[in-house]
């Protein structure tokens, strides 16, 4: 299951710089994951600052 970034994101861009497969763009001012593309490794929820990511 793909990984999803919630409300709380604050465009830090963390998690786009530690995606190995670059699934992680910035949308409309927010960062978005490609649920195609995720692996679901874990790596985004893993340095995101506020908690933003998780399992969807």
């Amino acid at each position: 299951m793909a990984y999803v970034i919630n409300d709380t994101c604050v465009s830090c861009g963390s998690c786009a710089g530690e995606c190995p497969v670059n699934a992680i763009s910035q949308g409309d001012g927010k960062y978005e994951i490609d649920a195609d593309a995720c692996i679901s490794c874990g790596t985004c929820a893993g340095v995101c600052p506020t908690g933003a990511i998780s399992e969807g």
